[in-house]
């Protein structure tokens, strides 16, 4: 009888637990693009699209471009470290954080563009580019596009080293649709959220809090269409068939514990065989694995993550 009840206040509690805490944010006030804290102050440049970028540090340019659904802020826990070595840009891609928003393809080959044009009008010649996820397969499509802008490339747990069948292309941009964005509640964002990390802690809820604050945003149904197009983008415009036409110094670096890269759904199996083979692809290539680390490495593990890219481009 004991026994019954104890199991019986586990079972009360953990409800308790569940309700309250799972959806900590969803009673919040709304948070619009322009007001997310990055921690940094944020610039503009005058083109279109409008562009916002943190810009810190002297030295050799180190170009910072997010993935998929995020923004400049995620680099947070890199950028004073190597602002400390190189001149760090962390800019938000069109469609995302608080760069203008609209009616753009989001193919891979126009944010390729759309980065080359900001460069320019910065009147910088030539950096060293970092791509987590998505950024990593626009930065592949960057250093062939573009190879004399590009003095190093680094893809960190870079898409587009994954090939997927047409059936396969098709079932995921039909799963990662506006509707789909804008219907996930707080606790499918967590979840969501969590899958990019080996190791959730409560330290990492600013995430959570960000993403379910922006659902209310003015602006959140043109991010919903960016994040949706840009997933088109990526299926569209395939890089596992391009990685030998890139011809700079390439560092990749994954976390041996990557949930989303191969797709867990679609190709089963381990970030290490993926990587791996992107390494034999690119001729001259350095890989770097980090261990007990998921997708979002430079946020789990930004010690080992900053440390990897200043050897490499020192």
């Amino acid at each position: 009888m004991k026994l019954n009840l104890f199991f019986i206040a586990v079972l009360f509690l953990s409800i308790i637990f569940n309700c309250c805490s799972g959806f900590i944010h969803t009673k919040k006030p709304p948070l619009e693009f322009s007001d997310i804290d990055y921690g940094f102050d944020v610039k503009y440049t005058d083109s279109s699209p409008k562009l916002a970028y943190i810009d810190e540090g002297k030295g050799d340019v180190v170009l910072l471009i997010h993935g998929l659904a995020s923004n400049a802020g995620f680099w947070r826990y890199n950028i004073p470290e190597l602002s400390k070595h190189f001149h760090v840009i962390a800019l938000d891609l069109p469609g995302y954080g608080k760069s203008e928003k609209g009616n753009y393809s989001y193919k891979m080959t126009f944010f390729a563009q759309t980065i080359k044009n900001f460069l320019d009008d910065l009147k910088i010649d030539k950096v060293n580019f970092v791509g987590h996820s998505m950024g990593g397969q626009i930065g592949i499509w960057f250093s062939i596009m573009y190879p004399e802008k590009v003095n190093k490339l680094i893809l960190a747990s870079s898409a587009g080293f994954e090939k997927f069948n047409k059936g396969e292309g098709e079932w995921l941009k039909s799963v990662v649709n506006v509707r789909s964005i804008k219907s996930t509640n707080e606790e499918g964002v967590r979840r969501n959220l969590s899958n990019n990390f080996y190791n959730w802690n409560n330290k990492l809820e600013w995430m959570v809090e960000e993403r379910v604050r922006m659902s209310k945003a003015k602006e959140f149904d043109l991010f919903a269409r960016a994040v949706s197009k840009s997933v088109a983008g990526m299926i569209d415009e395939p890089t596992y068939n391009k990685l030998d036409q890139i011809k700079v110094p390439t560092l990749i670096i994954y976390g041996n514990k990557d949930g989303l890269i191969p797709n867990p759904y679609l190709h089963p199996g381990f970030a290490a065989d993926i990587f791996t083979i992107g390494k034999e692809k690119i001729i001259g290539s350095v890989l770097v694995e980090i261990k007990d680390c998921g997708h979002m490495i430079m946020i789990e593990r930004p010690v080992e993550f900053n440390r990897a890219i200043i050897e490499f481009l020192k």
